[in-house]
């Protein structure tokens, strides 16, 4: 077996004379090998590359923010949301594009994990170093951008369309931040899954936009992105008591994250990472 993962390593740089995308079974043994690199790498490495997505994502939840503010009272509905989803999106392409460990995507090493390659608490371990890593980027960045005075562009408007936001995130229904943590998590898997299939940095590009953009404007819940907005809506808050949302705690930080990250976790892991083990590793 180690000789044939030799012969058809999916992680080696691809053949400069091949164009075809990477069909769905090697995108497996590539999201089984890629599984396997991630949870063995240095434990600092690891969580640096996590403090980078993290941040990541929130310079895309940033733009969002922005994006959102006026729109949905100049654009119909839909629109808006499309435009607010299609500007989340450069936070996973920093991430895909970039080289950084997401929690969310990373929900994919399970399938290293079935298949025996990735001791289940080795996974674990790395769940949790990336978690934290996440958080600690995602909620820098919310610091920097508070201390940047952005909240005042727009006579104020950005301010409260971001502590609106965090309010929204703060008060949702346990059960509902788990379904919409799921939904969330399977789109954000699909983007990884199908970047995997890339030959360029292009494909990889328009592989993930889709269903990001798709996520955030069906109003899916992503934990990542929560560690930004709800801890930026907080500071706002604390600097304009004027602006003050029910709901929105530090408290509302926590009852939001427990169920989208369990969320995330069913989505990514379970309904795209295990089902693909399923029908292209599991005979392996």
């Amino acid at each position: 077996m180690r000789g044939a993962d030799r012969d058809t390593d999916v992680t080696a740089a691809p053949d400069p004379a091949a164009f075809d995308a990477l069909l769905p079974d090697a995108m497996a043994r590539k999201a089984e090998q890629l599984g396997v690199a991630k949870a063995e790498r240095e434990p600092t490495q690891l969580f640096v590359l996590a403090v980078l997505a993290g941040a990541f994502i929130a310079l895309g939840a940033m733009l969002s923010t922005i994006a959102a503010t006026g729109t949905t009272t100049a654009l119909p509905f839909g629109a808006a949301r499309l435009l607010v989803g299609f500007s989340f999106s450069l936070g996973l392409i920093l991430v895909v594009v970039g080289g950084a460990e997401l929690f969310t995507g990373d929900a994919l090493m399970v399938m290293a994990a079935a298949s025996g390659r990735l001791p289940v608490g080795r996974m674990l371990r790395a769940w949790a170093i990336i978690y934290v890593g996440n958080f600690v980027g995602a909620s820098g960045t919310a610091l920097l951008v508070f201390a940047s005075g952005q909240g005042e562009l727009g006579g104020g408007a950005v301010a409260r369309t971001a502590i609106a936001l965090a309010a929204t995130k703060s008060n949702l229904a346990p059960l509902g931040a788990f379904v919409a943590g799921i939904l969330c998590n399977v789109l954000v898997c699909l983007a990884v899954w199908l970047s995997y299939s890339a030959r360029s940095v292009a494909d990889k590009i328009l592989a993930v936009v889709p269903p990001v953009t798709a996520f955030v404007a069906a109003g899916m819940e992503h934990s990542v992105a929560n560690m930004y907005f709800i801890p930026l809506g907080l500071l706002l808050q604390h600097a304009q008591p004027a602006l003050a949302a029910p709901g929105l705690t530090p408290l509302g930080l926590v009852r939001n994250l427990v169920p989208v990250t369990a969320g995330n976790v069913v989505g990514g892991a379970m309904l795209v990472g295990a089902v693909y083990w399923f029908v292209y590793l599991r005979r392996r």
